[in-house]
């Protein structure tokens, strides 16, 4: 082989060698940069939060608790557990209006944002990645969520306190479209072979994505039975009357 072309080959080789490791340094040190799920999971705009995930699960916990205690009170008329019932709507009011309507508006910045709720979302997301990919499914969901059963969910609330005639058919609605988004939640993921989480971890899959999301399929479950009894009766006293009216004609 000439001198020269040798030369040139092993120049070539040289830099194809230097590039493949870089990509491959490159692509490890994406991997080390979050502490997301899949690891191989590339988010450039990424930056740690400055807040701990003590600060995050305490303000999150303390204003539901702040919601929960301020409509037990207001509600104090109400037996037990239809005010339980009002309180679970007032902190779903709260949850969807505030803390998803903030996803769906900022979604695509959440990833690099140092906002206290784009922080929350972040922590969050240490057990669905979802979250910070605005994965189309995700993003879909929490603004049907946020556009509708937050507002509902208030909406609720006051049709009870003010005893309004159309409370249970609130009641009824918001808990099917909170079931059925949750088990498309638990069903999309679970398709995908449960990569977005670490798999069994006792914080991050056990409570926040396991924990966390089946209340909302226990609690609607149970509010869609009671609904369903409730206007069942209802209907069953405006049929006896009607009946009665034809009988004594």
């Amino acid at each position: 082989m000439l001198p020269s072309l040798q030369t040139f080959l092993q120049k070539q080789c040289g830099w194809s060698i230097t590039l493949l490791a870089s990509l491959i340094m490159d692509a490890s040190s994406a991997k080390a940069t979050h502490p997301f799920w899949p690891r191989d999971l590339v988010i450039p705009s990424y930056v740690d939060n400055n807040r701990s995930m003590s600060e995050i699960l305490v303000f999150l916990f303390s204003v539901s608790g702040a919601f929960l205690l301020v409509t037990w009170l207001i509600a104090g008329r109400l037996g037990t557990w239809r005010r339980l019932a009002v309180c679970w709507f007032a902190v779903c009011g709260f949850i969807h209006s505030v803390i998803e309507g903030w996803f769906c508006l900022y979604y695509d910045i959440l990833p690099g944002d140092q906002s206290f709720l784009s922080q929350l979302w972040k922590e969050y997301s240490k057990g669905d990645s979802r979250y910070v990919i605005a994965d189309n499914f995700t993003v879909c969901m929490e603004t049907v969520t946020a556009a509708f059963w937050g507002p509902f969910s208030f909406w609720t609330v006051y049709s009870f306190l003010a005893t309004k005639s159309y409370r249970f058919v609130l009641q009824l609605i918001i808990s099917l479209g909170q079931l059925y988004g949750a088990v498309l939640y638990f069903f999309t993921e679970h398709r995908d072979g449960y990569v977005h989480s670490e798999f069994g971890h006792p914080i991050y899959f056990w409570f926040y994505f396991i924990f966390m999301n089946f209340l909302w399929i226990v609690i609607p479950l149970v509010l869609i039975v009671d609904a369903w009894r409730q206007l069942s009766a209802a209907q069953s006293l405006s049929d006896s009357s009607k009946t009665q009216k034809v009988k004594r004609k």
